[in-house]
C-alpha cells in the first residue's frame, strides 16, 4: 500500500502564493505518477497537475497553466505544487494522488491512492 500526506494548505488573499507538499510512504513502483486534484463545494473532483517519475513529464490543467508548477524530490518521494497568483476560484480541498505507470495521468479514477486532502482558501 501507499500512504500519502499533504501539507501546506491555508488561507491567503487573492494574488498570493502557497506551496503544497505531499510525501509518499510504503510501497512504491518502478514507474509511477503523482498528481494533484482539487474539489470545490458542489463540484466534481478535477485534475490540477501531475508528474511522472521516469521522464519527469509534467502536466497541468488549462485552468491553472502559467500559475501553478508541479515538481518532485526523488529522494524523498515527495511532490510539490507551487501555486502563484491565486484566485478565489482556486478555493478547494486539494488532494495528492499516486498511481503506477505513467499514463492516464489526468484521469481521476485511474488513481487508487489518495491523501486526506488539504484545504486551500483564497479570499477576495
Amino acid at each position: 500500500q501507499v500512504q500519502l500526506v499533504e501539507s501546506g494548505g491555508g488561507l491567503v488573499q487573492a494574488g498570493g502564493s502557497l506551496r503544497l507538499s505531499c510525501a509518499a510512504s510504503g510501497r512504491t513502483f518502478r514507474v509511477y505518477t503523482m498528481g494533484w486534484f482539487r474539489q470545490a463545494p458542489g463540484k466534481e473532483r478535477e485534475f490540477v497537475a501531475a508528474i511522472t517519475w521516469t521522464g519527469s513529464n509534467t502536466y497541468v490543467a488549462d485552468s491553472v497553466k502559467g500559475r501553478f508548477t508541479i515538481s518532485r524530490d526523488n529522494a524523498k518521494n515527495t511532490v510539490y505544487l507551487q501555486m502563484n497568483s491565486l484566485k478565489p476560484e482556486d478555493t478547494a480541498v486539494y488532494y495528492c494522488s499516486f498511481k503506477s505507470g505513467d499514463i492516464q495521468y489526468d484521469i481521476r479514477n485511474a488513481y487508487p491512492y489518495w491523501g486526506p486532502g488539504t484545504q486551500v482558501t483564497v479570499s477576495s
